[in-house]
């Protein structure tokens, strides 16, 4: 294992209310029971002493599981969300920001918009946060063209952007969508190759990805893979790459580079 190289694995802990792009009816009660379902199935992985993540967890979500959001936050860090997926204002960024304090007992460091939505950063810095991870820097048709974005961790006089992993020169995006759709040696060696090109990687996924999708009826790519067939996926990935690097949290790889960044 490399000593100098650092795998950030992330969640977006959220309501699973992602029918409703799709024009589909989901009540909120089942947003919720399928993310929390999916939040159960990672939870082995979690529970992992040498696993440590970053949990980007919406408000809302965590007001109807505090238990579970408290306990987890005893071994991973827990983000900002938010704090609904469906809807943003300015003032959830700090509202979110002290309502999880307040169920976790630990300070909120980092922020994440639900589907990487663009934010002010002058409004996330007043709100108290020490870094943002919202940037995938690729391009995502229907989402976002961020190919001119910068691809590491940068700091832009007031707080710390960390975009998400992408693969050298050709910024093949890393996400869940590919981890879901490419296959598992093709996405490991471009997971690996970026690891060692760029000293760390930066992956992100959500637990309702790893429940049964197959009821809902949105596009294939979002649901080809799911349930123990995707937890297996992702439980093989941390093995693979636990033997090339360190898991750690997105604060604490921050802290690691503050030095060198400020």
């Amino acid at each position: 294992m490399s000593q100098d190289r650092f795998i950030i694995l992330s969640f977006d802990v959220e309501e699973f209310d992602l029918p409703l792009e799709y024009g589909l009816e989901i009540p909120v009660e089942e947003q919720l029971a399928t993310g929390y379902a999916g939040l159960k199935k990672v939870e082995g992985l979690l529970n992992d002493a040498s696993v440590r993540t970053t949990l980007y967890t919406t408000a809302f979500f965590a007001e109807n599981f505090a238990g579970a959001i408290k306990s987890l936050s005893g071994h991973h860090e827990i983000a900002s969300h938010t704090y609904y997926h469906g809807n943003f204002k300015e003032q959830d960024l700090l509202n979110s920001r002290l309502r999880l304090e307040d169920i976790t007992g630990k300070s909120i460091q980092g922020l994440r918009m639900p589907r990487m939505m663009s934010v002010d950063t002058a409004a996330v810095a007043s709100a108290g946060y020490t870094y943002n991870s919202s940037i995938n820097p690729t391009w995502v048709p229907g989402r976002y063209n961020n190919l001119s974005a910068k691809k590491k961790i940068s700091y832009n006089g007031k707080i710390f952007i960390l975009p998400l992993s992408v693969s050298p020169h050709l910024r093949i995006p890393l996400f869940w969508l590919a981890f879901k759709n490419l296959p598992y040696k093709i996405f490991l060696k471009l997971a690996l190759t970026t690891l060692k090109y760029e000293g760390y990687i930066h992956l992100y996924f959500h637990p309702w990805e790893f429940t049964n999708l197959q009821k809902y009826r949105f596009p294939t790519y979002l649901k080809r893979q799911d349930n123990d067939v995707l937890l297996n996926k992702l439980q093989r990935l941390i093995a693979d790459l636990s033997n090339e690097g360190i898991f750690i949290d997105t604060a604490g790889f921050i802290d690691v580079h503050r030095e060198h960044l400020l």
